[in-house]
Order: structure tokens, then sequence, then C-alpha cells
């Protein structure tokens, strides 16, 4: 029996390539598809979660956005994974960055993601998930970098399950992080952690390549049309890191 279409993608296993960019938000998933994809078709619009299919290039590549927060990337990757052929999804997202040598419009390569999240307590096992990336895309992720002349960084990121924290009587706005950042993790965001986990178990690959929108020590920060828009250098480094996948 056809486990598509699903609650939340209406499509079937062909209308995706083998690789997915996915953006937290919709309209940055449409930016992509309008600004560097050919012969860009929507594949799917259930709750206003575009898809889009088209080409990079000689390269056959999907977008379609997360939504926001591990529980959201997690339905939306899953599927993907399970029920529609994919085999690698690349998150290509914002984070806020809890280190010092690194600035806002840097991009990070997530070696590995730590969480807060207690989304790996499904998995019943007995001790601590390590989520990390696939380390093949990671590398062909590195090698785009270098050849694009970009400035990148690569490690550990948070993956947070909250964005607005409860810190009453606690002045310091670095208190939630700077337990993570003095373990050397570089930036903060929502999803990495629960897409790593979700490849893990599928037997897939991921890697998350996100922006620094903004600086959580500094607090220099981007506006939200920048983090929709310009980000162009990341969108270019996955479709071409998608492109050497093949």
């Amino acid at each position: 029996m056809a486990n598509y279409p699903t609650p939340h993608i209406n499509a079937v296993p062909e209308d995706f390539a083998n690789t997915v960019l996915m953006p937290g938000d919709p309209l940055r998933a449409e930016f992509i598809a309008k600004n560097f994809l050919t012969d860009a078709r929507l594949v799917n619009n259930v709750r206003g979660v575009n898809g889009y299919t088209g080409y990079y290039k000689d390269t056959r590549v999907s977008v379609m956005a997360s939504g926001m927060g591990i529980p959201s990337i997690g339905i939306y990757s899953y599927e993907l994974y399970n029920f529609f052929g994919v085999d690698n999804i690349i998150r290509v997202g914002s984070a806020g960055a809890i280190n010092e040598n690194i600035r806002v419009r840097d991009i990070v390569l997530g070696m590995g993601a730590s969480t807060n999240s207690a989304f790996a307590h499904q998995y019943h096992l007995s001790g601590t998930f390590a989520p990390i990336c696939s380390y093949g895309m990671l590398k062909a992720c590195c090698e785009c970098a270098d050849e694009m002349g970009v400035r990148y960084h690569v490690g550990n990121l948070l993956s947070a399950d909250t964005f607005y924290n409860d810190n009453e009587g606690i002045p310091d706005a670095m208190s939630s992080t700077l337990p993570w950042a003095k373990m050397g993790v570089m930036a903060v965001e929502m999803e990495a952690a629960g897409l790593y986990m979700n490849a893990a178990r599928s037997g897939k690959n991921a890697l998350a390549i996100c922006t620094i929108s903004d600086h959580i020590i500094t607090g220099e920060a981007t506006s939200a049309e920048e983090r929709q828009t310009s980000f162009t250098d990341m969108m270019t480094l996955a479709l071409e890191t998608a492109k050497k996948l093949g």
C-alpha cells in the first residue's frame, strides 16, 4: 500500500530529486526555486509549505521548506526519507553565533548538532546519542566552499527547542547558551539535530549549512528580508554540493 500522498506532502516519489534543499522558510524555498533552478515546478503546497523540483545546471534538485523547530523538520524529513525515496537533505537556514571568532553572514557547517530536545528519547537508547552529519556530504560541501572562496566554519551546532527562554531574573543574555559556548559550540539554530537523527535512523544522509543571521554576543543582526533573500552564498554552496553529489 502506497504511503503517499501523506498528510503533509501531496506528491509522489517521482516528484522529488535525490537531493532536497530544506530551508525553514517557505518563502526562501520559493526564492531558491525561482532564482537558481530552471524548469522548476511546484510539487507540494500543503499548509503553505512550498516544495519545488527543477534543475541546477544539469543536476535535478528539489527544495522544500521544513518549518521551524525539530518537530516540524522531523515530520518533513522523515516523510521524504521514508516515503518519497529522498537520499540527501541539506538544511539551508540561519543561526545565531555564540563564538567570538564567527561573524554575521559567515557560513557554518554542522559537523555535529547538540540539542536540548527530547527528540532522541523515542529511540529507546540506553545512553546519549550524538547527532552528526554525513561525512561524504560534509566533505563535498567543504570542497565546494573552498572552490567558491567563501568564509566558513565547521563544527558543532546547538539545536534548541526554545527561541524565547524563561530567564526571568537572569540579566545575562548569554545565560542559556554560555555553557554550550564553553564546549566549543559555534551557533544556535532549531532543526539540525532532528534532521541528523532522522537521517541516521533512515540510513540516509543529511547536512546543515547555516548563515549567521545574528550574533548573540555582539547583538548584531540581519533583517527578516535579508534572511529570506540575501543569503545567496549559502544557497549557491548547497546547490553546488547537491551537484557534486549527483
